[in-house]
């Protein structure tokens, strides 16, 4: 039994190194391709370890393109997102877990149902709203609607908030304390896990939207670095492809910085928010 055991366990890691092999594949390539010179970009067959290599291709393509400015794009849309979602989310999740109001349930329903709706159906509608408003070609678009929450966060933090005992807020009632104060002194602590997912996610996904940017923006000094990456992509009929394959491994180092220094409490945050419904 234990040799069964063991060799089960040990197909499985194989076949999860297997895996896991398959899907850095394209990033052992943009890595690899990052630091070669242009005769051996086009070789073939394809070399896997340039030799000689290319480190001039790293300052050279923060010269190639101006990547410093997209990366501040990217930042500044990055924050103000995080900061509005994370707020707007956490208190309309608090609301309908901790605190009792007539049709509460109701509008948790309709919260869930605003997920299954695909966002390419209401794209169009929005544009007009927000052409009508003169926000187009500004950060406005993209920004604003986070302070309104996001139905998934919402979710998220409303499942680990029901997780809480409610026995901590009576007792805060009881020492005189208002809700925004056992939001803020008492119930923000130990939901740190699921905020903390929640901003990564957040900041995951604005640092990577193409589709938002591509819609509302057409100045290019006012391009994220996923937009800036295409737009030098297209507007170059032969780009040097060195430089871009090391923009885009300088475009990735941050998330999986911040992936590994945040992995612990990512997982505690997704595990512990589907406790209890």
């Amino acid at each position: 039994m234990k040799k069964s055991l063991t060799f089960n366990k040990i197909i499985m890691y194989v076949i999860l190194i297997f895996l896991s092999g398959l899907f850095l594949l394209p990033l052992v390539w943009m890595v690899s391709t990052s630091l070669k010179y242009p005769p051996q970009i086009h070789t073939y067959p394809p070399t896997w370890i340039p030799n000689p290599i290319a480190w001039s291709n790293y300052p050279n393509a923060v010269k190639y393109m101006p990547f410093l400015r997209y990366i501040r794009n990217t930042l500044y849309y990055c924050v103000f997102t995080v900061i509005g979602v994370t707020l707007s989310s956490t208190l309309v999740a608090y609301s309908l877990s901790r605190l009792n109001w007539p049709g509460k349930n109701i509008l948790f329903i309709i919260t869930l149902a605003v997920m299954m709706l695909p966002g390419q159906v209401t794209v169009i509608p929005i544009y007009i709203f927000f052409h009508r408003l003169g926000w187009i070609n500004t950060y406005k678009p993209l920004i604003i609607p986070t302070f309104f929450g996001n139905a998934f966060y919402i979710f998220l933090l409303r499942q680990f908030l029901m997780t809480i005992p409610k026995e901590l807020s009576d007792a805060a009632y009881v020492d005189g304390a208002s809700e925004i104060q056992i939001l803020i002194h008492i119930i923000s602590p130990l939901v740190k896990p699921a905020i903390l997912v929640v901003i990564l996610f957040q900041f995951l996904g604005a640092w990577k939207d193409f589709f938002g940017p591509l819609i509302y923006l057409s100045t290019e000094e006012l391009y994220p670095i996923s937009l800036g990456l295409q737009n030098y992509l297209s507007a170059h009929g032969h780009p040097e492809w060195g430089f871009m394959m090391a923009a885009a491994v300088l475009t990735t180092l941050p998330i999986i910085v911040l992936f590994f220094f945040t992995q612990r409490q990512f997982i505690e945050g997704i595990t512990l928010t589907g406790l209890k419904m």
